[in-house]
Protein backbone atom coordinates (compact mmCIF):
# COMPACT_ATOMS: atom_id res chain seq x y z
CA UNK A 1 0.00 0.00 0.00
CA UNK A 2 1.58 3.28 -1.17
CA UNK A 3 1.39 6.38 0.88
CA UNK A 4 1.24 9.97 -0.49
CA UNK A 5 3.87 12.25 0.87
CA UNK A 6 3.65 16.03 0.53
CA UNK A 7 6.77 17.81 -0.43
CA UNK A 8 8.03 20.26 2.11
CA UNK A 9 7.87 23.92 1.03
CA UNK A 10 11.16 25.45 0.00
CA UNK A 11 12.21 28.13 2.42
CA UNK A 12 14.51 30.78 1.03
CA UNK A 13 16.98 32.67 3.07
CA UNK A 14 16.69 36.43 3.44
CA UNK A 15 19.30 37.30 0.75
CA UNK A 16 17.73 34.82 -1.68
CA UNK A 17 14.28 36.31 -1.08
CA UNK A 18 15.64 39.79 -1.80
CA UNK A 19 17.18 38.61 -5.06
CA UNK A 20 13.94 36.92 -6.12
CA UNK A 21 11.95 40.04 -5.25
CA UNK A 22 14.28 42.21 -7.36
CA UNK A 23 13.85 39.80 -10.27
CA UNK A 24 10.08 39.97 -10.01
CA UNK A 25 9.99 43.78 -9.88
CA UNK A 26 11.08 45.56 -13.07
CA UNK A 27 14.07 47.78 -12.49
CA UNK A 28 14.07 51.53 -12.84
CA UNK A 29 16.02 51.34 -16.07
CA UNK A 30 13.61 48.76 -17.49
CA UNK A 31 10.60 50.90 -16.60
CA UNK A 32 11.98 54.13 -18.01
CA UNK A 33 14.26 52.77 -20.72
CA UNK A 34 12.01 53.72 -23.62
CA UNK A 35 11.49 57.23 -22.31
CA UNK A 36 15.24 57.71 -21.88
CA UNK A 37 15.91 56.41 -25.38
CA UNK A 38 13.27 58.76 -26.82
CA UNK A 39 14.80 61.71 -24.95
CA UNK A 40 18.27 60.79 -26.22
CA UNK A 41 17.07 60.64 -29.83
CA UNK A 42 15.17 63.93 -29.38
CA UNK A 43 18.29 65.61 -27.98
CA UNK A 44 20.36 64.48 -30.95
CA UNK A 45 17.74 65.60 -33.48
CA UNK A 46 17.02 68.95 -31.80
CA UNK A 47 20.64 69.85 -31.01
CA UNK A 48 21.40 71.65 -34.35
CA UNK A 49 18.18 73.67 -34.14
CA UNK A 50 18.71 74.61 -30.48
CA UNK A 51 22.29 75.59 -31.23
CA UNK A 52 21.07 77.81 -34.06
CA UNK A 53 18.53 79.46 -31.76
CA UNK A 54 21.08 80.25 -29.08
CA UNK A 55 23.40 81.72 -31.74
CA UNK A 56 20.54 83.97 -32.86
CA UNK A 57 20.34 85.50 -29.37
CA UNK A 58 24.09 85.85 -28.82
CA UNK A 59 25.82 89.22 -29.25
CA UNK A 60 27.74 89.41 -32.53
CA UNK A 61 31.02 89.88 -30.66
CA UNK A 62 30.50 86.64 -28.67
CA UNK A 63 29.24 84.48 -31.51
CA UNK A 64 32.25 82.10 -31.34
CA UNK A 65 32.70 82.11 -27.54
CA UNK A 66 32.66 78.74 -25.80
CA UNK A 67 30.78 80.06 -22.77
CA UNK A 68 27.28 78.64 -22.47
CA UNK A 69 26.05 81.59 -20.38
CA UNK A 70 25.62 84.92 -22.12
CA UNK A 71 23.39 87.97 -22.09
CA UNK A 72 20.65 87.47 -24.70
CA UNK A 73 20.18 90.21 -27.25
CA UNK A 74 17.89 90.92 -30.21
CA UNK A 75 20.58 92.62 -32.29
CA UNK A 76 20.51 89.89 -34.93
CA UNK A 77 16.74 90.10 -35.39
CA UNK A 78 16.77 93.92 -35.34
CA UNK A 79 19.41 94.02 -38.08
CA UNK A 80 17.16 91.90 -40.32
CA UNK A 81 14.51 94.63 -40.27
CA UNK A 82 16.96 97.14 -41.74
CA UNK A 83 17.32 95.18 -45.00
CA UNK A 84 15.02 93.34 -47.40
CA UNK A 85 14.88 90.06 -45.50
CA UNK A 86 11.39 90.71 -44.15
CA UNK A 87 10.11 91.10 -47.71
CA UNK A 88 11.81 87.85 -48.73
CA UNK A 89 10.23 86.13 -45.72
CA UNK A 90 6.73 87.18 -46.81
CA UNK A 91 7.55 86.10 -50.37
CA UNK A 92 8.37 82.61 -49.10
CA UNK A 93 5.19 82.51 -47.05
CA UNK A 94 3.03 83.64 -49.98
CA UNK A 95 4.63 81.29 -52.51
CA UNK A 96 4.52 78.25 -50.20
CA UNK A 97 0.89 78.87 -49.25
CA UNK A 98 -0.18 79.45 -52.86
CA UNK A 99 1.59 76.38 -54.17
CA UNK A 100 0.17 74.23 -51.36
CA UNK A 101 -3.39 75.42 -52.04
CA UNK A 102 -3.03 74.87 -55.79
CA UNK A 103 -1.50 71.43 -55.30
CA UNK A 104 -4.34 70.32 -53.02
CA UNK A 105 -7.03 71.86 -55.24
CA UNK A 106 -5.78 69.97 -58.30
CA UNK A 107 -4.18 66.87 -56.79
CA UNK A 108 -6.90 65.77 -54.35
CA UNK A 109 -9.67 65.46 -57.00
CA UNK A 110 -7.17 63.77 -59.33
CA UNK A 111 -6.27 61.23 -56.64
CA UNK A 112 -9.96 60.59 -55.99
CA UNK A 113 -10.59 60.03 -59.69
CA UNK A 114 -7.66 57.61 -60.01
CA UNK A 115 -8.94 55.70 -56.98
CA UNK A 116 -12.65 55.42 -57.82
CA UNK A 117 -12.88 55.46 -61.61
CA UNK A 118 -11.79 52.28 -63.34
CA UNK A 119 -10.54 53.15 -66.80
CA UNK A 120 -8.01 51.69 -69.14
CA UNK A 121 -4.47 52.84 -68.43
CA UNK A 122 -5.22 54.01 -64.89
CA UNK A 123 -2.11 52.41 -63.42
CA UNK A 124 0.08 53.76 -66.22
CA UNK A 125 -1.20 57.29 -65.56
CA UNK A 126 -0.40 56.98 -61.87
CA UNK A 127 3.07 55.65 -62.70
CA UNK A 128 3.87 58.52 -65.06
CA UNK A 129 2.77 61.00 -62.42
CA UNK A 130 5.31 59.47 -60.05
CA UNK A 131 8.03 59.46 -62.72
CA UNK A 132 7.87 63.27 -62.91
CA UNK A 133 9.17 63.35 -59.32
CA UNK A 134 12.19 61.16 -60.09
CA UNK A 135 14.06 63.54 -62.41
CA UNK A 136 16.66 65.84 -60.82
CA UNK A 137 15.62 69.52 -60.54
CA UNK A 138 18.50 70.70 -62.70
CA UNK A 139 17.02 68.80 -65.67
CA UNK A 140 14.09 71.26 -65.78
CA UNK A 141 16.03 74.44 -65.07
CA UNK A 142 16.64 75.61 -68.64
CA UNK A 143 13.10 74.77 -69.90
CA UNK A 144 11.56 76.59 -66.94
CA UNK A 145 13.86 79.57 -67.37
CA UNK A 146 13.17 79.96 -71.11
CA UNK A 147 9.42 79.38 -70.78
CA UNK A 148 9.03 81.80 -67.90
CA UNK A 149 11.05 84.48 -69.66
CA UNK A 150 8.79 84.14 -72.72
CA UNK A 151 5.62 84.19 -70.58
CA UNK A 152 6.80 87.08 -68.43
CA UNK A 153 6.66 84.98 -65.24
CA UNK A 154 10.34 85.24 -64.36
CA UNK A 155 10.99 86.84 -60.95
CA UNK A 156 7.30 86.62 -59.98
CA UNK A 157 5.59 84.86 -57.09
CA UNK A 158 3.03 83.24 -59.38
CA UNK A 159 5.75 81.77 -61.60
CA UNK A 160 7.60 80.33 -58.60
CA UNK A 161 4.37 78.87 -57.20
CA UNK A 162 3.71 77.15 -60.55
CA UNK A 163 7.17 75.57 -60.42
CA UNK A 164 6.52 74.22 -56.94
CA UNK A 165 3.14 72.97 -58.15
CA UNK A 166 4.85 70.69 -60.67
CA UNK A 167 6.65 68.60 -58.06
CA UNK A 168 4.10 68.93 -55.23
CA UNK A 169 1.31 67.63 -57.45
CA UNK A 170 2.84 64.17 -57.71
CA UNK A 171 3.21 63.98 -53.92
CA UNK A 172 -0.42 64.98 -53.36
CA UNK A 173 -1.80 62.46 -55.86
CA UNK A 174 0.22 59.51 -54.60
CA UNK A 175 -0.36 60.19 -50.92
CA UNK A 176 -4.06 60.93 -51.23
CA UNK A 177 -4.65 57.82 -53.32
CA UNK A 178 -3.69 55.72 -50.29
CA UNK A 179 -6.13 57.56 -48.04
CA UNK A 180 -9.02 57.41 -50.51
CA UNK A 181 -8.49 53.67 -50.95
CA UNK A 182 -9.00 53.27 -47.19
CA UNK A 183 -12.49 54.82 -47.43
CA UNK A 184 -15.14 52.12 -48.09
CA UNK A 185 -16.93 52.76 -51.42
CA UNK A 186 -20.15 51.61 -49.76
CA UNK A 187 -20.36 54.93 -47.92
CA UNK A 188 -20.37 56.84 -51.18
CA UNK A 189 -22.85 54.41 -52.73
CA UNK A 190 -25.19 55.09 -49.81
CA UNK A 191 -24.82 58.81 -50.53
CA UNK A 192 -25.73 58.19 -54.19
CA UNK A 193 -28.90 56.44 -53.04
CA UNK A 194 -29.77 59.46 -50.90
CA UNK A 195 -29.56 61.69 -53.97
CA UNK A 196 -25.97 62.95 -53.84
CA UNK A 197 -23.96 63.34 -57.00
CA UNK A 198 -20.30 62.46 -57.51
CA UNK A 199 -19.08 65.86 -56.37
CA UNK A 200 -21.34 65.90 -53.29
CA UNK A 201 -20.21 62.39 -52.29
CA UNK A 202 -16.61 63.46 -52.67
CA UNK A 203 -17.07 66.72 -50.75
CA UNK A 204 -19.33 65.43 -47.95
CA UNK A 205 -18.19 61.82 -47.50
CA UNK A 206 -14.73 61.03 -48.87
CA UNK A 207 -12.95 64.30 -48.13
CA UNK A 208 -13.93 64.61 -44.42
CA UNK A 209 -12.90 60.99 -43.81
CA UNK A 210 -9.44 61.70 -45.26
CA UNK A 211 -8.87 64.91 -43.26
CA UNK A 212 -5.81 63.51 -41.41
CA UNK A 213 -4.20 62.52 -44.70
CA UNK A 214 -5.07 65.89 -46.20
CA UNK A 215 -3.35 67.68 -43.29
CA UNK A 216 -0.23 65.50 -43.57
CA UNK A 217 -0.05 66.09 -47.31
CA UNK A 218 -0.48 69.85 -46.87
CA UNK A 219 2.36 69.96 -44.33
CA UNK A 220 4.70 68.08 -46.67
CA UNK A 221 3.83 70.32 -49.63
CA UNK A 222 4.38 73.44 -47.55
CA UNK A 223 7.75 72.20 -46.27
CA UNK A 224 9.00 71.23 -49.74
CA UNK A 225 8.02 74.64 -51.12
CA UNK A 226 9.34 76.57 -48.13
CA UNK A 227 12.74 74.86 -48.15
CA UNK A 228 13.38 75.16 -51.88
CA UNK A 229 16.57 77.01 -52.73
CA UNK A 230 17.55 75.87 -56.22
CA UNK A 231 14.56 77.07 -58.27
CA UNK A 232 14.23 80.25 -56.21
CA UNK A 233 17.87 81.08 -56.92
CA UNK A 234 17.57 80.50 -60.67
CA UNK A 235 14.13 82.00 -61.38
CA UNK A 236 14.19 85.09 -59.15
CA UNK A 237 16.20 88.30 -59.21
CA UNK A 238 14.89 91.07 -56.94
CA UNK A 239 11.08 91.09 -56.66
CA UNK A 240 10.35 87.45 -55.76
CA UNK A 241 13.47 86.52 -53.78
CA UNK A 242 12.59 84.03 -51.04
CA UNK A 243 14.03 83.71 -47.55
CA UNK A 244 16.49 80.83 -48.26
CA UNK A 245 18.00 82.85 -51.10
CA UNK A 246 18.09 86.02 -49.01
CA UNK A 247 20.18 84.27 -46.35
CA UNK A 248 22.93 83.77 -48.93
CA UNK A 249 23.30 87.55 -49.14
CA UNK A 250 24.72 87.50 -45.61
CA UNK A 251 27.69 85.45 -46.88
CA UNK A 252 29.76 88.38 -48.11
CA UNK A 253 33.31 88.60 -49.36
CA UNK A 254 34.40 90.67 -46.34
CA UNK A 255 33.02 88.08 -43.92
CA UNK A 256 29.99 86.10 -42.93
CA UNK A 257 27.41 87.84 -40.76
CA UNK A 258 26.79 84.99 -38.38
CA UNK A 259 24.35 86.84 -36.14
CA UNK A 260 22.09 87.64 -39.08
CA UNK A 261 22.45 84.14 -40.49
CA UNK A 262 21.42 82.55 -37.17
CA UNK A 263 18.51 84.97 -36.69
CA UNK A 264 17.29 84.46 -40.26
CA UNK A 265 17.60 80.68 -39.94
CA UNK A 266 15.52 80.76 -36.77
CA UNK A 267 12.81 82.82 -38.45
CA UNK A 268 12.79 80.52 -41.49
CA UNK A 269 12.29 77.45 -39.29
CA UNK A 270 9.56 79.09 -37.20
CA UNK A 271 6.57 78.90 -39.65
CA UNK A 272 7.14 75.21 -40.36
CA UNK A 273 7.34 74.43 -36.64
CA UNK A 274 4.17 76.41 -35.89
CA UNK A 275 2.28 74.88 -38.81
CA UNK A 276 3.31 71.36 -37.79
CA UNK A 277 2.35 71.91 -34.13
CA UNK A 278 -1.09 73.18 -35.12
CA UNK A 279 -1.88 70.07 -37.16
CA UNK A 280 0.22 67.56 -35.20
CA UNK A 281 -2.81 65.42 -34.33
CA UNK A 282 -3.87 65.12 -37.95
CA UNK A 283 -0.25 64.69 -39.04
CA UNK A 284 0.40 61.62 -36.88
CA UNK A 285 -2.88 59.98 -37.89
CA UNK A 286 -2.35 60.89 -41.53
CA UNK A 287 1.16 59.49 -41.77
CA UNK A 288 0.08 56.19 -40.18
CA UNK A 289 -3.37 55.80 -41.73
CA UNK A 290 -2.24 54.10 -44.92
CA UNK A 291 0.33 51.86 -43.30
CA UNK A 292 -2.01 48.88 -42.72
CA UNK A 293 -4.65 47.53 -45.07
CA UNK A 294 -7.46 45.17 -44.17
Amino acid sequence: MSTLTAEAPVVLSAPAEAVAERRRRPGWLRRHGRALAALAVLAVVMFPFLWLVQLAFRPAAEIFDDALLFTPTLEGFASLLQGNFLRSFWNSLAVSTLSTVLSLAIGVPAAYALTRWRFRGRRQVALWILVTRMAPPIAFTIPFFLAFRWLGLQDTLVGLALVYLTFNLAIVIWLMQTFFEAVPPALEEAAYIDGCGVWQAFWRIALPLTAPGLAATAVLCFIFSWNDFFYALILTRTQAVTAPVAIVNFLQYEGWEWAKIAAAGTLVALPVVVFTVLVRGYLVRGLTAGGVKD
